[in-house]
Formats: C-alpha cells, structure tokens, sequence
C-alpha cells in the first residue's frame, strides 16, 4: 500500500503503478496538537500543561492526537493496511511531508515492513523509480519539523493572551506572522513620516541635423543635470523629511527653471561627450517557491495563496515538479529537456554554448530539490497543455514553462548610450542636459522570457529600448523644445504580496513554503487589508506591533527570527538536540555544565531574558492597555493631541477640548474603516470630529415628548429617540435614507423614519396585515413571511393596500439587483470567457460572469477601480471553493444508520478502486505563441 496526501495524487499514482499496488490518501494532516480545551483527552485534562499541548516540564513532549475531521479516514487506512504485506508513506519529500510520514507511521502501527518512498515529480518514470528505490524515514527532519510546531505553539499560546487581554478578543501572535505584520507597519509608519519635496527640472527635445539609419529618429529627449557642474537635484537626492541630503546639488524652484528656459531659447547646443557600453543580460534562474510567487503576482496578479493553489494542481496531476523548494538548480534531464527544446522553438543561435546550472548561497535553504519546472524528460508545451488545464493552471504553466526553457538560452546583449550635451544660458550660466539610450542587439533568452517589473516599485524591463541618434562628439543640435516639469518626492510604497516575500527572504525570516500561508493569516486575523494590490495595515495593527516592540522586543526583532530560523535547520541536519533548545527557549536556563550561555544565539538570548514563560509573565503586568491602544497621529490648531485609540469595538479619534462648562472633556469621532493610516490628517480629523457622535438634537416628539437626535453609528447615520430614566422600552431607531444626511434632516423627516414600520393595510382574502418597512437591503413591504421590495424610498410612505396587492400578486423576482443594468462593464475572465460585470446585490456591490460564479467585493476593493485583472482574482478564489453544497433533507435515526453501513460495506469493497487506469482523454492541440 502506498500512502500520499491528497486523493488527486493518489488516482494519477495508481496508474503509474499498476494492480500490485493499493494507493490511498491521508488527506493531509491526521494529526495535530489540540486547537482547544474540547480535543483535549480526559486523561489529560487535569495536567497543568494541558492548555498548551505540550508537556513542558517532561522533554516537551507533545500531545498529538487525532483530529476529529480524520477519524474516518484513519478508520479505512487501518483496514485496508490488513490486506497488503508492505507499506510505502509517499508523502512530499519536505519537512512537512517527513511528519506527516511519521504521525502516519506512529497512528496506523503497522505490522507489516514500512519503507519512505520519495518523489519530485508525478510522471510514469519518477513514481517508478521511486518505487524502486526507498529509503528510510529522516527522523531529523522530522525532529526539525515537531520543534518548529512545537515553538509556533509555545509562541503562540503564550504571546497571544497578552494581545487579548491588553488589545482585544481572538487575536494572534506568530512567530513569522508577528514579523511579517511589523515589516508592514513599518512602512506604513515611514508613509505617515513622510513630507514631500518639491523640484524642477528642464525637459528638452532635441535634434541632430544628420541622416539617421533606419529605425533611427533625428529627435530625441536630454533632461538638465548640471548646471555650472553642480548637479541638479532629483528626487534621489532627498530625505524622507523633504531635505536636501547634502548641499553639493542644485535645486531649482518653478522660477529658477522658468528663467534657465527663458535663457536657454537661443542658444546653441554641443555634444560633449558620447559613451558607448556593451549591455549583457543573463537568464533568470528557474523558479523556486518565493520567485515563483513573486512572479505570480506581478506578471498574472496572482495572490501567493492563489500561486500555491494552482501550483499544487499542477504538481499533483504530473504537469510541473514540486512547488515548495529553496532551489534553482535542475537535473541534468531536465537541463537537456530545457535545450532540446530551446534549440527546437527559437534556433540554435538562441541556446547557451554549455548548460547553465544555477546554486543559490542561501540561509535556511530547504532540503535539496529541483527548482520547479514542467514535469517529465521532455517538456510539453504550453499550446500541448491548453486544452487540458483550466485558465489559472494554464497561465501559471506556461510562466514556469516560460522561465525554465529561458534559463538555458544565450545572454541578451545590446549597447548603452549615454550622451552629453551642453548649451551656455544666456544668463553667463553652462546647461548639461543628459540622454541615455539601449538597444538591444541579440535578444537571447528574452524572446522566451521577461521578468515583470514591479508597478509600485517603479524600474524598466530588460527588454524596454530607448533609441538615440548616431551622434557624435562636438556635433551641434538643435532644441525643438524646452519644458519646465515640477516634480514631487513619492513615499516609499507600500508592500505588495510579491515585494513582502520578496522582503521576508532577504531577510531570512520564515519559509517560501508557508510565505502564502502567512501573508493569509495577518489578513484574516484583521491586521492587514488589500487596497488594491497594496498591504494596507490596520490600526489594531500598529496596537500589537507597539505592544510587542516595547514590551517583547526581542520575539519580532527580525535578526533573532532569522537566527531562530538557522538553529532549526541546525536541528534539521542533526546537528542541535531539540529538546536542549527547547528548554532554553522556554525557560532560560544555562548550557548543561552550569555556566550561562554567551553569544548572540537564540539560546542565549533567550537565556538572558529568562526564557520565553518568565519574559511574558514579567511583563503582561506592567503593560499599559490604554498606553498600548492609544496611537499620538498630531497635534491641531490649538496644540491638544489628536489621538487614535484602539477599542474593543473599533478605532476612533480622540482629543480633549474643554466644554461650555469650563470642564476638559473628551471629544470622539468614529474611524471609517477602509481609511489608510497615512491618510489621516488634521482636515480629515476635523471633519470626523466635526460629525456630532452624542447626537444632534432636532427637537421633540409632539406626541411622546422624547427628545429626538441624529447620530452616527457603526453602521451608518440613524435617528432615535430619547427615553426617561428608568424607561423599560427600547428607544424607537431609524436608518437615514440613502438621500438624507445627518446635516440637514429635519424632525419631521425623523418622525417619519420613526414611523417605520407602516401599517399599510389588512389583506382582504387572507386577514393578514400588510406592513412598509426600511430594511438592511432597502425599502419592502411585508405579508406574513413574503416580502416585496419597493421601487423607491418615498413608497414607505406612500403606498397603499390596493397598490400592495397588486405588488404580491406578481410572481416573486429572485434577486433585486437582476433588473438593474450592471454597475460596471469589465472584459472576459480567462476562465469561462464570458463577460465579467459588476452587479449590486444585497449584500454590496460583487462580481459576476454569469456562469453561477459571484463573488463580492472586498474592503479595499472600489467599483470604479476595479480591473478586470482583479475581478478575474476574485472570481477564481470563489470558483476554487467550489460550488455551494446542496441541504440534504433530514433523514430519521434509522435512515442514517442504514445509510452508514452501506457506506462502511461500500469502502470496503472499493479498496483498490484507485488502482483503476482511467479511460485515456481525447486532447486536440490548440496552438500557443510559445509554440
């Protein structure tokens, strides 16, 4: 029997192997730590370390036990392991698929001999050979991999309850999440910080009088750089605050470049020099996971989640090599398959002289593999492929089919021109302007691949040429033009998912294989949104980072999380002891002979704070919850504090402002939640101030005498009444209309909200009472549990029984928004190749390609904005979880009973259906611009 982790990889394998053999799935993971009080054993729940899940004060030993999702399936393992006389654990060659090898190993206890049976890459040949060939399970792998989840759960477990208790509810802290959380923050801080510089420059057109080449033009664009020799200032040449780094540079003002064009409109312009540099670029390596997801996202917007997804399709239906790897280097088959097919597709010329082997020097590099390429000895194309892998896959396959055959082509070459011209003002004043030029002679690899260049970071494409004119030393040229162009310094710009991971490796924090995993996490735990392809940070965001920099430093200090990362994989190569390590993390201590550990080390860091327990027990009195939650943005016109604070239910604006009494007290404004930190300035926090929070008083309620006041709340502006002291009742509320604002409302406009809902009648043939209401959704009218949606607003009000009845006696339309015209056009989704629109549904604005697909709008995400590349995104997450599961009817006790043992009986006659070869596919060739 063969064991893999997913059902997909175990009916490709078991056609490889033939009727011997018996594949089955794990399904993943079986085993885990417990994730609450409620998985805890009844043995164990009265042991003090319980909570943890880990036995602390025996060798950390930890607690695994089966998770309840997977009970079954180890049921049908242990029962078909009865019917075989040897066992293969074939999960992925990582660290990761070492323990999963080994909890399998450890819950089924076979009787019969266990081999590991390694692969990286699912084709006829690999599983064969594979097969032929296993080796023992790694025990230090798995030793590397049980520290690792042990350390994430003593890190978490203990972290995480200061956050609850000092910031709010459900939060979490993470080893790598925590760092990749501040590396976020941090930008957003150095954004916030940041003031914007103002200069000039002069842009010129210019001519030369001589006959070009073809494909030459006589024109061309210099910038001015130097004026006098000094350097004219660029945006470079400022720091973060606006200032000018060093005094040697000049910077001209609107004037000062307005009078230089006035000086410069009749004089003559000489080429000073001219420098002619060959241009050598070399091939990309192949991918790895961190590139490949990197890619992912700037050339396909792919999110990392979305790239490992397709990946792992790809991997496991035999299309391309594992996807979760440190390593750029290929095998000498693939090298072969990669030139053969080079030389086939774009010539000879194009291919490299020797085979190109690629080594990366690398911290916390994972075990050796691959680099990820397309499967097999020889590749197929991607016009091969087309007709069998759905859009995502298919993209994602021809990039790494793409970046793999590049990888052993020629050199791209060209030249670089850089050419200097200068022209005396008429202000006694020398003008240097500047042109540079590539041409690219030989493209080599780049007629396979080009590296996309990230849109926020700014840069230019190895293939992008600017063309100058032949020119010459001392040639004189003409200006066909002269433009001044004001400029403004850019704050550095936010992390995209490519640029964190790209970010996160350099610095050697966490791992390319749980990158996505991460950036996943600090989204949906609320510390990170999207804004576009932008990392955008929340406010309890930069509550947990300040919490964790002043109070636990050293936990998201991004050198110790790198150290941290180095002395796991010294456990993974056998060369620490996990359960030394472990005990100095968690409780300090010394090396064994009594003497305090030295050095800069995680043991001995952690030794010196007294291990990770006493750091947080030291520490979680001694914070200031308010401290914590309370972020100084700046100070207003009068010098008082405008403070953001972090509360249990949202962030707000605070200041202190003495009342009509003479008394200090706090003045609050409500944050909107899709607001960017660095976009709150002093403006916006008058304005949001200036939004009454207590309510404006529109006066009182000729029958009931309450006062009646407009607010603001968390879900929008509303109108509602003020009750006695002591008064049982709740107080009437009514939503504003779409058309109404907390400004201009009237009393009489609030009574008539606070008339909802409408009595409009009794239905004559039923007896049933007819009313007119506001909801969520906009105005209805309701009979019993029917209920109709009105046309507009005014209708509340207005509606009568008769017209009511008419409305019921329509049939019932499925959806309000399905009339509306869409709320915007888009193009086709590469999957379906229908139509993208956006709609607005009862729930906001979504997505939609009229396939049975919608998906909604995130925060972040804008109506006006929204390209067709990220509704395609958001359409794939929906498609990839599938469709909507139907309700089963209820079936009574018996009937389930029946139903599981026909079930039981039916798995086990169906043991080795996954032995079956499947009818081969009918596939026609569509063809591709790689072909």
């Amino acid at each position: 029997m063969v064991i893999v982790e997913s059902p997909a990889k175990a009916r490709k394998i078991a056609d490889y192997l033939g009727s011997s053999y018996i594949v089955e799935s794990s399904r993943g993971h079986i085993r885990d730590l417990p994730r609450g009080a409620a998985d805890v054993p009844a043995k164990y729940k009265g042991e003090s370390w319980a909570r943890l899940g880990v036995d602390v004060d025996h060798e950390f030993e930890p607690l695994y036990i089966v998770t309840p999702d997977k009970k079954s399936t180890v049921s049908e393992l242990k029962d078909a392991l009865k019917e075989v006389d040897e066992l293969y654990l074939a999960t992925d060659g990582d660290r990761e698929g070492e323990a999963i090898a080994w909890h399998l190993l450890e819950t089924l206890k076979p009787k019969v001999p266990v081999r590991r049976m390694v692969f990286h890459e699912i084709t006829e040949s690999a599983i064969q050979a594979a097969a032929a060939n296993p080796r023992d399970l790694d025990h230090d792998l798995v030793d590397a991999q049980e520290t690792r989840r042990i350390l994430d759960r003593l890190y978490g477990y203990e972290v995480s309850p200061v956050l609850w208790k000092k910031v709010m509810p459900k939060l979490s802290a993470g080893r790598v999440q925590s760092v990749a959380t501040r590396v976020i923050v941090e930008r957003e801080r150095e954004r916030m910080a940041f003031v914007s510089a103002s200069y000039w420059g002069i842009d010129a057109v210019l001519r030369t009088g001589k006959a070009q080449e073809p494909g030459n033009t006589p024109t061309f664009k210099a910038s001015l750089t130097a004026v006098d020799g000094a350097r004219v200032a660029t945006g470079r040449d400022f720091d973060s605050a606006g200032r000018l780094k060093n005094d040697d540079v000049r910077r001209l003002d609107e004037a000062g470049a307005g009078r230089l064009v006035e000086a410069l409109a009749s004089s003559e312009y000489t080429v000073s020099s001219v420098e002619e540099k060959p241009y050598t670029r070399k091939p990309y390596a192949p991918f790895m996971t961190s590139t490949l997801q990197q890619e992912g996202g700037r050339k396909l917007r792919f999110s990392s989640e979305r790239t490992m997804r397709t990946a792992q399709r790809l991997y496991e239906n035999g299309y391309i090599t594992y996807m979760r790897t440190d390593s750029t280097t290929l095998s000498e088959t693939a090298i072969n398959a990669a030139r053969t097919q080079a030389r086939d597709l774009y010539g000879a010329e194009n291919v490299a002289e020797s085979p190109r082997q690629y080594t990366r020097k690398v911290k916390n590099a994972q075990e050796a593999h691959e680099a990820i390429r397309p499967a097999g000895d020889s590749f197929r194309t991607p016009g091969q492929v087309a007709n069998q892998l759905s859009g995502d896959e298919f993209r994602l396959y021809e990039l790494i089919w793409q970046r793999t055959i590049a990888s052993q082509m020629r050199d791209a070459r060209g030249t670089t021109m850089t050419v200097r011209i200068t022209a005396p003002a008429a202000t006694g004043e020398e003008c240097t302007f500047t042109a540079s030029g590539r041409t690219i002679t030989f493209p080599g690899f780049l007629r396979a691949y080009v590296e996309t260049v990230d849109e926020l970071e700014g840069g230019q494409a190895d293939d992008a040429e600017s063309r100058l004119p032949r020119l010459e030393k001392d040639e004189s040229l003409t200006a066909d033009s002269l433009d001044p162009s004001g400029h403004a310094t850019s704050p550095p710009a936010r992390y995209t998912e490519a640029s964190l991971v790209k970010t996160l490796e350099e610095r050697g924090i966490g791992r390319p294989s749980t990158y996505a995993s991460i950036i996943n996490t600090i989204q949906e735990r609320g510390y990170v949104w999207k804004k576009g392809a932008a990392l955008v940070p929340s406010w309890i965001a930069f509550a947990v980072v300040g919490l964790m920099e002043r109070h636990f430093e050293r936990l998201v200090d991004y050198d110790f999380t790198a150290t941290l990362e180095d002395e796991l994989d010294a456990i993974a190569s056998g060369n620490a002891q996990r359960q030394t390590w472990l005990s100095h993390f968690y409780f300090g201590g010394n090396n064994g002979d009594g003497a305090a550990l030295t050095g800069d080390g995680v043991e001995a860091s952690m030794t010196h704070l007294g291990g990770l327990k006493k750091l947080v027990g030291d520490n979680l009195e001694g914070i200031d919850a308010r401290e914590v939650n309370s972020l100084r943005m700046f100070a207003d016109d009068q010098g008082r504090d405008v403070v953001v604070r972090v509360g249990r239910y949202g962030p707000y604006l605070e200041r202190m402002i003495v009342g009509d009494d003479g008394e200090e007290k706090s003045q609050r404004a409500n944050l909107p939640d899709d607001l960017p930190p660095d976009e709150l300035d002093l403006a916006l926090a008058e304005e949001l101030f200036s939004t009454p929070q207590e309510g404006r008083s529109l006066g009182t309620d000729p029958e009931t005498g309450h006062e009646i006041l407009a607010k603001e709340g968390r879900f929008g502006p509303y109108v509602t009444e003020v009750l006695p002291e002591g008064a049982k009742e709740k107080p009437r509320t009514g939503s504003l209309f779409a058309s109404m604002t907390l400004s201009e409302i009237t009393l009489d406009d609030a009574l008539k909200l606070l008339s909802l809902p409408r009595v409009v009648g009794t239905d004559p043939e039923t007896g049933v009472e007819i009313t007119a209401q506001n909801g969520r959704y906009g105005p209805y009218i309701k009979k019993d549990k029917d209920s109709r949606s009105l046309d507009s607003e005014d209708k509340l009000f207005t509606v009568t029984l008769e017209e009511a009845q008419k409305i019921f006696a329509q049939p019932k339309q499925r959806g309000r928004a399905a009339a509306k015209p869409p709320l915007k056009e888009l193009g086709k989704d590469p999957v379906s190749g229908e139509q993208m629109v956006v709609k607005d549904g009862r729930f906001g604005p979504y997505v939609t390609d009229g396939t049975g697909y919608n998906a909604s709008l995130r925060k972040g995400d804008d109506v006006e904005t929204l390209t067709d590349e990220r509704a395609a995104e958001l359409l794939a997450e929906k498609r990839a979880k599938g469709p909507a599961p139907k309700k089963a009817p209820a079936r009574s006790s018996a009937s389930k009973s029946t139903a599981s043992k026909s079930t039981a009986s039916k798995s086990s006659t169906t043991k080795s259906s996954t032995t079956k070869k499947a009818p081969a596919k009918k596939t026609t060739t569509r063809k591709s611009p790689t072909t």
